[in-house]
């Protein structure tokens, strides 16, 4: 019998030794899994392999960038589910895109360089804190149908660029030049350059700058649905238009950044928040529109009153500086909010953010 109960018991900790030994495994998985997610989620998918992709793209652009975004993703997701947070908004990627945009744009903006391994201090820090965010706007949010979007990384990567400065001995950032301050010698355009900006800036939201990243951005995209890559090339284009009528530097045009604001506005309203109709088509193009010409007046109000006091502007030969990056992302949720109606035609319908399906109207629940 001693030998029995020993063996048995020995057997029952083999099992629990496997047990948590799978458990543990498994979570690690789950966990990669909704980092994916939260990646695709910042150019509004939700497929894990377009997350793949688009990892792939940061590698290929930068690795030290995908560093910073892997750290983001697993900084805000890993703090999700301490918190307790709501388990299909953790495994459908909602907490962590904030958190990896956050420290996309730290690494964009610093001007220590490459692998400043202090930098990712600041980056763990404010991906965490998106969730805190995340969390308290979603509660006020839900009063109105809205998603809360990327208020929380808007609000961070901005208090993130106040408490610094181009000056400050450990995370200095780069300064930036608003979109309209034309030089000497800039009022001639390439026309290739020009065409070859439109798939950079569906690139620019991940804030990358050469054309094979940006295009296997832009096939993560595709992936998860034709009809959002149509929209988001189609809002790039619109953004760049706009940037031309205003005459924006040359720079903002070549490298995406006129573009890349249009191509969320009007994925979110065509791709994602409604269902496709002509209509929904037509509101789609006049959201890149606003959200453009809105990049570009904010962009050139902050750049003038700024110059000496917040934030100094420049470019780098290396890349161009995205200080303003931040701000647009803030005017894309302002532009979707927009038209976001409350009262709704019969022929306007939501999409279900968790799961893409229809929401009722007012009017139906009313019923």
């Amino acid at each position: 019998k001693k030998q029995q109960q020993s063996s048995y018991r020995e057997t029952r900790g083999q099992k629990g030794h496997i047990y948590h030994s799978y458990s543990r495994r498994f979570f690690v998985l789950q966990l990669v899994l909704w980092g994916l997610r939260g990646v695709s989620r910042v150019i509004l998918a939700n497929n894990p392999l377009s997350g793949a992709l688009i990892m792939a793209a940061l590698c290929w652009e930068s690795r030290w960038q995908a560093l910073l975004g892997t750290v983001g993703v697993l900084a805000s997701t890993i703090t999700a589910v301490i918190m307790g947070q709501d388990s299909a908004e953790v495994s459908g990627g909602h907490h962590g895109f904030n958190g990896m945009l956050v420290s996309l744009l730290m690494g964009v903006f610093s001007s220590a360089g490459d692998w400043y391994w202090w930098l990712l201090l600041p980056a763990c820090l404010g991906s965490a804190t998106c969730v805190f965010l995340y969390s308290g706007l979603s509660s006020v949010f839900h009063h109105w149908d809205l998603p809360v979007s990327v208020f929380p990384f808007n609000t961070i990567i901005l208090l993130y660029l106040l408490c610094t400065g181009s000056d400050n001995p450990y995370f200095p950032h780069l300064p930036a030049i608003p979109p309209g301050a034309l030089g000497p010698n800039d009022t001639k355009l390439i026309a290739v350059e020009v065409i070859r900006g439109i798939p950079l800036g569906v690139g620019q939201i991940y804030a990358c700058v050469a054309l094979g990243p940006c295009l296997l951005i832009l096939g993560a995209v595709l992936l998860y649905s034709p009809l959002l890559a149509v929209h988001a090339l189609l809002g790039s284009a619109v953004g760049t238009l706009a940037g031309l009528s205003m005459a924006v530097k040359p720079d903002f045009l070549y490298s995406g950044l006129s573009g890349f604001n249009g191509s969320l506005g009007c994925m979110a309203v065509g791709g994602l928040f409604f269902t496709f109709s002509w209509r929904i088509h037509l509101l789609a193009i006049a959201n890149a529109f606003l959200s453009a010409y809105a990049d570009i007046a904010l962009g050139n109000l902050l750049g003038t009153v700024s110059t000496h006091t917040l934030y100094h502007v420049c470019m780098t030969l290396r890349k161009p500086s995205t200080f303003f990056k931040g701000i647009f992302f803030f005017l894309f949720c302002d532009t979707t909010v927009l038209v976001h109606p409350q009262q709704r035609e019969p022929g306007y319908y939501l999409i279900s953010i968790q799961d893409g399906s229809p929401l009722q109207t007012r009017a139906e629940k009313n019923k």
